[in-house]
């Protein structure tokens, strides 16, 4: 058995070192969107974008996926997230940008940027 396991670990570092296989990637789990972009939406989105009506802004709940509201609608050639499609996703767009008129959560909203790891999962 132990030379067996010693075979394996011999053949995953070679693979790693040859570039065939990502250790991180193969390390990761996968990104589960309840576990890991719900909560990032609603400690940094919901306050504007969530199930309040009288506190939600540009009609766009992130916290339904379908609907009127929703972040999946079309409003005027704008989605809001498009499943499968990270750059059709104007959320995508709005969390990695410098201009302080269109970045999300916006300045004056008392609410932090995202980090480089919450952006990581989001575009995964």
């Amino acid at each position: 058995m132990i030379g067996k396991s010693r075979s394996l670990l011999f053949l995953f570092s070679f693979l790693i070192l040859a570039g065939i296989v990502n250790s991180e990637a193969f390390a990761s789990e996968q990104v589960s969107f309840n576990r890991d972009i719900r909560p990032i939406l609603s400690n940094n989105c919901f306050a504007c974008h969530g199930p309040d009506k009288h506190d939600r802004k540009a009609k766009l709940r992130l916290d339904l996926s379908d609907g009127a509201d929703g972040a999946y609608r079309n409003n005027d050639g704008t989605i809001a997230i498009k499943p499968g499609s990270i750059e059709d996703s104007e959320i995508w767009h709005r969390i990695i940008s410098d201009d302080p008129d269109e970045v999300m959560p916006p300045p004056d909203s008392n609410k932090k940027p995202l980090t480089n790891k919450e952006k990581k999962l989001i575009e995964n």
